[in-house]
């Protein structure tokens, strides 16, 4: 028994029963179709105005194959395998259907994404709750018609929406959104080593100073003295000479 169905099976079983010797079975087995609708075309009650259509001509049966079917009534008739692949087609996720009972909480429930999860496009809340763009805005701008009524409610709670989608959609949102700025801490603490050295130069003994700053003033003095003493001597010599 096939797994695959051919094109158009109606049409394609008025052509078996039109130019060949198959049998009701084989022909039902082939085109997905009960014996007595295999019969009702036949004799005329089913298809009435359905044009026939080869198999062999689209690709789906052999002269061979219909030549030992028709020899062996227990044979059943193989679907070629196409010639060409077709990929097959993602299904796309419509907007997402709510109750009736459900609709009038809708507008909470976009309150509390809008309040919680600010980083969520309109997109994915449409998804999430089954909205348009146009409400969502309105929520935005407060101009819905009953945005003075309206609290925000969580979707999961409420049945609109599961707590997995939720996260799925929370975790995209995170994944698009650029690196966050570095926030501004303020002013940091200084290193331990110079508020260290300003705490010492502060609580520095008076004494202890005065004596630097007069020891510094005794080397400068005595430098001054020295070279004061050199020039003396050298102008003693050039007055002997």
């Amino acid at each position: 028994m096939s797994t695959n169905t051919p094109l158009m099976p109606k049409a394609t079983a008025v052509w078996l029963v039109d130019n060949t010797a198959l049998s009701f079975e084989q022909i039902g087995e082939f085109c997905k179709l009960h014996p007595l609708e295999v019969k009702g075309i036949a004799d005329g009650e089913v298809a009435q105005g359905i044009k026939g259509l080869d198999p062999i001509s689209t690709g789906q049966l052999s002269r061979d194959e219909i030549a030992l079917a028709e020899k062996d009534p227990h044979r059943r008739l193989k679907l070629l395998d196409p010639k060409v692949r077709l990929p097959e087609q993602k299904k796309r996720r419509g907007p997402r259907y709510t109750p009736v009972s459900r609709r009038h909480d809708r507008p909470n429930a976009i309150l509390w994404l809008l309040r919680n999860h600010p980083e969520l496009k309109d997109a994915q809340i449409i998804r999430l709750v089954g909205t348009t763009k146009a409400t969502i805005q309105s929520i935005k701008d407060r101009t819905h018609w009953n945005s003075p009524q309206l609290s925000p409610m969580d979707p999961v709670t409420l049945g609109l929406c599961s707590q997995i989608d939720l996260d799925m959609e929370v975790q995209k949102a995170a994944k698009d959104r650029p690196a966050a700025v570095a926030e501004d801490r303020g002013a940091t603490l200084l290193p331990s080593e110079v508020t260290t050295g300003a705490d010492d130069l502060d609580h520095e003994p008076a004494g202890r100073g005065r004596g630097r700053e007069s020891l510094d003033l005794e080397t400068v003095f005595a430098k001054l003295g020295g070279s004061k003493k050199t020039e003396g001597t050298d102008d003693d010599e050039h007055a002997d000479e």
